[in-house]
């Protein structure tokens, strides 16, 4: 007769109450009677808030048509939206020229989109492509006047187009010169160490308005009498020199976190300077700050509105224009909705992608 007693008792499945949805729902939403009320609370606010949003933004509202007098004056008339669109997108670039546009963002995402794949054998050289060529070909795309490309003055420029060039150009510019602050103010050297610090303490010390003024209304008091200088260069010099500030500080914390035993460790292989900072401590101190980093490229991405104080037309001031034509009074609200739409589109994106980095890296833990 074979002996039973011993043999364990296979394990119960866990209970229903703790796992799935309802477990989630248990331990995050009614963990404790505070909690329970808070979530109640939310729900009811929800209850109160959302079916008139949807009533007004989906139910109701006009999509169909061609004019102000084809929506309806109680909900959201998104035919501004439609009509307005191409505005939205290009400003003022001229329609038959506008294919030069498409032609430059079809480029930076043929290039730019197969990086964010490991498994891709040619980031290096498609690297190399956006930072060193791509940005010369999108200048004589944009702007023209070679290979019989007729000029556009920046003057044209405006929308959603315009938001972008002066956010990628701004972000891809503040980075390298932000970590080049960041390493003169920890320089031994005093000269260099005081003029980055007086640099980025000065800046940081002045709201970005004030340096877009400057940069618009005074710097042209200062140059020779004949010699002009673009408004939107001036405003992506201005914008990219602001965001270095920022960048740099974020930077620096990183390259204090590093201990002090990896700057002994390049010392005792014989590296210098330049190879201890590329090699060694930069590829730490750069993981440690990603989110510190990425929070500066969306706080950069949305401060590219300031640019209406100069009279840029960027996405936010074009609408806002667009939304003052008499044919359109009142579309404010739905002009605005799209705008805080794409803003959010292209912040979120960053944050997920900028998550996907860290756990990526995230290799010493």
């Amino acid at each position: 007769m074979t002996d039973t007693t011993h043999i364990p008792a296979p394990d119960l499945p866990p209970p229903v109450t703790s796992i799935g949805v309802i477990g989630w729902m248990r331990a995050n939403l009614f963990s404790s009677p505070l909690n329970t009320i808070l979530t109640l609370l939310a729900l009811y606010i929800l209850y109160l808030a959302i079916p008139p949003v949807l009533d007004w933004a989906v139910f109701n509202a006009t999509f169909v048509g061609d004019s102000r007098a084809d929506c309806s004056k109680t909900a959201a008339c998104w035919v501004f939206i439609r009509v307005r669109f191409p505005q939205f997108m290009y400003g003022l670039y001229p329609v038959d020229e506008r294919w030069r546009v498409n032609l430059a963002g079809i480029l930076l995402l043929g290039a730019g989109l197969p990086l964010l794949f490991d498994a891709f054998p040619w980031k290096k050289v498609f690297s190399i492509f956006l930072l060193c060529v791509y940005p010369f070909i999108a200048f004589i795309l944009f702007y023209g006047g070679v290979f019989g490309l007729p000029v556009i003055e920046t003057r044209l420029w405006g929308g959603l187009f315009l938001t972008l060039v002066i956010a990628i150009t701004s972000i891809v510019a503040s980075m390298p010169i932000g970590i080049f602050l960041a390493l003169g103010r920890r320089s031994e050297l005093p000269v260099v160490r005081m003029l980055c610090i007086g640099f980025i303490e000065f800046v940081r010390a002045v709201p970005l308005i004030t340096i877009l003024f400057m940069s618009s209304v005074m710097l042209p008091l200062f140059l020779p009498e004949g010699v002009s200088f673009d408004k939107l260069a001036r405003a992506l010099i201005a914008i990219a020199l602001f965001s270095a500030a920022y960048m740099a500080e974020t930077v620096r914390g990183g390259l204090q976190a590093i201990p002090k035993g990896q700057y002994e460790a390049a010392d005792s292989m014989g590296l210098t300077y330049w190879k201890t900072m590329r090699l060694i401590i930069l590829p730490q101190a750069l993981k440690i700050v990603i989110p510190g980093i990425v929070g500066s490229f969306i706080g950069l991405f949305k401060d590219t509105t300031l640019v209406l104080i100069i009279g840029l037309f960027d996405l936010l001031n074009i609408i806002a224009t667009s939304a003052q034509d008499p044919n359109w009074i009142g579309m404010a609200i739905e002009g605005y909705a799209f705008a805080a739409v794409i803003f959010w589109f292209f912040c979120f994106a960053m944050s997920r992608y900028s998550m996907h980095v860290e756990r990526k890296l995230n290799t010493g833990h």
